[in-house]
């Protein structure tokens, strides 16, 4: 039987674009409302809920665990296009389940 749990939170950056593998410091913790289990392996799905930057936002998501998870908006980055990291307040969504 899997167990599930969302939230949503505000986002934004201040911060460049994160570039480097393994760079955590400018992510923001969420805290499940209940832990899930002892040995439970948890996957978390997050997607931006409102249109309020210009700019197309990326999520990143790191270090899920049974009580939480990091998250922060990178701002999307491509080959032809560089990115301020600069990125508005938005809501993300988030959906948490073992699997």
């Amino acid at each position: 039987m899997s167990m599930t749990q969302t939230g949503k939170l505000t986002l934004g950056s201040e911060h460049p674009v994160e570039t480097q593998g393994g760079d955590i410091s400018t992510f923001t913790r969420v805290t499940f409302p209940s832990p899930f289990p002892p040995g439970s392996e948890v996957i978390v799905l997050a997607q931006v809920q409102t249109f309020n930057g210009p700019d197309t936002p990326g999520v990143r998501i790191a270090n899920v665990t049974r009580t939480g998870f990091l998250i922060r908006l990178n701002e999307l980055y491509g080959a032809n296009t560089l990115s301020d990291g600069v990125y508005a307040q938005e809501t993300v969504g988030w959906f948490a389940s073992t699997v």
